[in-house]
């Protein structure tokens, strides 16, 4: 299972005395623990639910990288790269602007979607094709794009 890497790979960076890739393992295996503990029932989570928090601690490293590059603290947008790179090589390969687009196209045509007031059933369409390998703000300017 996905954790179980990530708790030896905690362990090798215990060893090698890698800070960030340790406090960065440390994040994502509490961050799982909150989620699976999160609901009325304690869960264990699977391979896919792992990836979904792991995406999550994802986005918010992006979004705090973009506010210190606009506080001009450019030392903590480097860390929150670096934290980000070691996030991502646990989640799936990233689909390209390109494919993500080629995606948006085939599944509009599959569904019968061309009206922006399908934009809804559009996104759930494209987001279950796409599957947390692309950006959520990519996905939605396509589709809205790709809409008349």
């Amino acid at each position: 299972m996905l954790i179980e890497t990530i708790r030896d790979d905690l362990k090798s960076a215990m060893k090698a005395r890698d800070d960030v890739r340790r406090r960065t393992l440390r994040a994502i295996i509490a961050a799982v623990q909150e989620a699976e503990v999160s609901g009325k029932v304690a869960t264990t989570l699977d391979d896919a639910g792992v990836e979904k928090v792991i995406a999550a601690q994802a986005k918010r490293r992006i979004e705090a990288a973009e506010a210190f590059d606009k506080g001009d603290r450019l030392d903590k947008a480097a860390d929150e790269r670096a934290e980000l790179k070691i996030l991502e090589s646990y989640l799936p390969e990233r689909l390209s602007e390109a494919e993500v687009a080629e995606l948006v196209s085939e599944v509009l045509a599959q569904e019968g979607i061309s009206q922006k007031s399908d934009m809804g059933r559009a996104m759930k369409a494209v987001n279950q094709k796409v599957a947390g390998r692309a950006d959520g703000r990519l996905v939605a300017d396509l589709v809205k794009t790709s809409l008349k």
